[in-house]
């Protein structure tokens, strides 16, 4: 592969590049010398599992991987403590240190059905944060004046709204830029939401004497399944990495045509060209957008799990969904007699709350063995029945057996 064309991996869906000159030539040195460079990426691991949104920076790792940078895969298990404020509109709650651990040990498990493990240093933050101290903590706060940190756009809205804004969420910043320092990074990459945090890398290194400043490559944020708003856990409408084939794949087929072009170009190793062409053959009418759809989610079970589980998800969706047959592992559960459908749903596990089960009765998404339920007030009498929701999600249950 030329140079060119392993920087125009580097760019792909890149939302901004900060000192790309510094990139291309640490990637020409590497393909003219050997000479590796470093690429830093931090995880808070202020949660257990990663979804498609945290691969978007992942699969960008990869590829430096692939152009000589090695990764310095950070976990902040300091900062952790603090809660990254980015995005906020209140301080966050203090995690305990031991489901930082937790949560860490389960991201870098995670991770490396991503990344190649010998091409990855997993370091925690804690290491040299914890050494710092409280001299050198109060020195690192004097890099940096409030008025400045006031122009960050949370902080500035937080702040006009007169909402608290703790000191910690002033230092996780500079901690985050330290971190930088202390590795001597050559690249930092993160999301569009982290541009601040960033660029603090970059003014530290230059304060602290690091003889570099990193550059800096941001990714866009993953829309979820809904188009609109940001992958979230919180939100449901994420694709997790470590859920069942089944549910990667049908989740996958259930984004519009037009959101899944942003995911073939976020998430898929198919080249700009392939994407391209399937683009036109879909537009020219000779490629459906379903079967591109269904390529994808393909794609994403392979990466996770294997083509042999991609192939069991997509025939066990076509049965259910083309044939209209029932799944083969519903998961089962006996309610008492006389129950409520609302609340029957709730106790299956397949409705999050009544009321939201009353909403999707209303919208003509749930089903009691295959026939529609349109009167929110149904009782369910003793007997098995399937219970469905949309397309997906299904419950077979015993009411007073």
């Amino acid at each position: 592969m030329s140079i060119t064309q392993a920087l125009d991996e580097i760019r792909r869906g890149t939302a901004e590049i900060i000192d790309m000159e510094r990139i291309e030539t640490l990637v020409k040195k590497f393909y003219e010398t050997g000479e590796t460079y470093t690429v830093k990426a931090g995880f808070d691991p202020t949660g257990a599992d990663l979804h498609l949104g945290h691969t978007v920076l992942l699969q960008k790792l990869r590829i430096f991987q692939k152009h000589g940078g090695r990764i310095q895969l950070l976990i902040g298990d300091f900062t952790a403590m603090i809660g990254d404020p980015t995005g906020k509109s209140e301080t966050r709650k203090v995690l305990d240190r031991d489901t930082i651990l937790e949560n860490a040990k389960t991201y870098t498990d995670q991770v490396f059905n991503i990344l190649e493990e010998s091409k990855t240093d997993v370091v925690f933050n804690s290491e040299w944060l914890e050494k710092l101290g409280a001299a050198g903590m109060v020195s690192l706060t004097t890099t940096f004046n409030v008025a400045r940190m006031l122009e960050r756009d949370d902080f500035e809205k937080r702040y006009k709204a007169g909402q608290s804004i703790s000191i910690s969420e002033f230092i996780y910043p500079l901690l985050q830029g330290y971190d930088s320092v202390a590795l001597k990074s050559d690249i930092e990459i993160g999301g569009t939401d982290q541009k601040f945090n960033l660029l603090m890398g970059r003014q530290l290194q230059r304060t602290y004497g690091v003889g570099k400043e990193q550059a800096v490559l941001m990714m866009p944020i993953l829309e979820g399944l809904d188009g609109v708003q940001k992958m979230s856990k919180s939100l449901n409408n994420y694709i997790g990495i470590t859920e069942a084939p089944k549910d990667i794949y049908a989740k996958t087929l259930s984004i519009s045509d037009e959101l899944m072009w942003r995911y073939y170009e976020l998430l898929s190793e198919k080249s700009l060209e392939e994407i391209e062409i399937m683009k036109r053959e879909v537009a020219e009418g000779t490629l459906h957008p379903k079967t591109a759809k269904e390529n994808l989610a393909k794609e994403l079970v392979s990466r996770f799990y294997d083509d042999e589980a991609a192939e069991a998800a997509k025939s066990e969706f076509d049965n259910v969904f083309k044939a209209n047959k029932l799944p083969d592992d519903m998961p089962e559960v006996s309610v008492e007699d006389n129950i409520w459908i609302c609340k029957a749903l709730v106790e299956a596990g397949i409705e999050p709350s009544t009321s939201q089960a009353r909403r999707d009765i209303k919208q003509g998404a749930v089903r009691v063995d295959q026939e529609k339920v349109s009167d929110e007030k149904t009782q369910l009498a003793s007997g098995e029945y399937v219970l469905q929701v949309g397309k997906r999600k299904f419950a077979k249950v015993r009411v007073g057996v």
